[in-house]
């Protein structure tokens, strides 16, 4: 009862290795006729038409955006970083942070909703909300979006922190002496 099934697998395996030969798909190789570095083998399969690349074609390598190198993003973090985080996606470009109350009033509780317009630092770059919950002894609460100067603090804030962020990125501009040369002193 056991030889059955393996012949049975034995027969599929030798049709499928001989399918495959006779397709031209496998074909023994000298490996003499293919350098040794993987890039060149690439290469050469390429010009040649065979093999394909999936996902970009024959992009090699990509662009990538990381959150710690995005300064506006950082900035906006180490504004918030003392309101605990309810979401934080940055390839969707929003932070939203939970509920929050510093204690003094337990009725009162603030959430901050922060969607990245852009990656550059402007005044335009973010659109901040704030939402309120004022809630009674019953528990009875009530929610409303703030507006005023508190959304136009934590905007300064954030571009300040990432223009400070940017600026330290950027190698430091040498003041040149009076006779024309550099002094090797930096203003930073």
């Amino acid at each position: 009862m056991l030889k059955k099934p393996f012949i049975i697998l034995n027969l599929i395996s030798l049709t499928f290795i001989f399918f495959l030969n006779s397709c031209g798909i496998y074909r023994p190789v000298d490996a003499r006729e293919f350098p040794p570095e993987p890039d060149k083998r690439v290469q050469k399969n390429i010009e040649e038409g065979r093999g394909f690349r999936a996902f970009g074609g024959g992009k090699k390598g990509g662009t990538f955006d990381f959150a710690s190198s995005n300064e506006l993003w950082r900035a906006t973090l180490d504004t918030i970083d003392f309101m605990p985080l309810a979401s934080a996606n940055y390839s969707g470009g929003i932070i939203i942070t939970d509920w929050y109350s510093d204690g003094s009033n337990n009725n009162e509780s603030l959430k901050i909703t922060i969607r990245f317009l852009t990656n550059e630092i402007r005044s335009d770059a973010l659109d901040v909300k704030i939402f309120k919950k004022d809630c009674n002894a019953e528990k009875d609460c009530k929610m409303y979006e703030e507006s005023g100067e508190l959304i136009i603090d934590i905007k300064k804030s954030i571009l300040k922190k990432a223009a400070l962020y940017k600026s330290k990125n950027k190698k430091p501009y040498k003041v040149p002496s009076e006779g024309g040369a550099s002094s090797g002193n930096s203003i930073f």
